[in-house]
């Protein structure tokens, strides 16, 4: 009974909240199934990141699972080059000049879960209203939370701006 009462709690959470900004996530030319939605709620408490993602890379098997490194970057645009599909999405949203992996834009890992992930955080880093136009990055890699300038998160797999 208290699972249904916590479902219910975010459901009217989620209708209170309506998006103020949406990205459509696209995969790189490498990744063309990945595909998904990341939404950003404005609440009085921050920024609820909720984002929904298909068609992601998987091995299956125990200890296999796949850890994906999740940004905000300061970009404006999915595009780039036959070598980095999304280079003008830019660095790491960091207005504050913060080592990583305090960047405003730094988030939570995605966890694929054979294929699909679901992730929902709450953050002070930044408003909608700053991020409104950025770019937000799935990496192939997870981030190590150490390594300048970006963790070591490898290669873009999926991109999308934030409207």
């Amino acid at each position: 009974m208290q699972n249904l009462a916590n479902t219910w709690r975010f459901s009217r959470l989620m209708e209170r909240y309506r998006p103020a900004a949406k990205a459509i996530l696209k995969g790189a030319p490498d990744y063309p199934e990945i595909n998904g939605t990341v939404n950003f709620h404005q609440t009085k408490q921050g920024v609820l990141v909720v984002a929904e993602i298909f068609g992601l890379p998987y091995k299956q098997g125990e200890c296999n699972g796949e850890i994906f490194a999740f940004h905000i970057h300061n970009g404006k645009s999915c595009t780039g080059n036959a070598e980095d599909p999304f280079a003008d999405a830019g660095t790491h949203f960091n207005p504050y000049n913060c080592q990583h992996p305090y960047h405003a834009g730094d988030l939570p890992p995605i966890f694929g879960n054979d294929g699909y992930a679901w992730s929902a955080v709450l953050t002070d880093r930044f408003t909608v209203e700053e991020i409104r136009g950025l770019t937000i990055i799935l990496h192939k890699n997870v981030d190590d939370f150490s390594s300048e300038p970006s963790g070591n998160a490898g290669a873009k797999i999926a991109c999308g701006v934030i409207q």
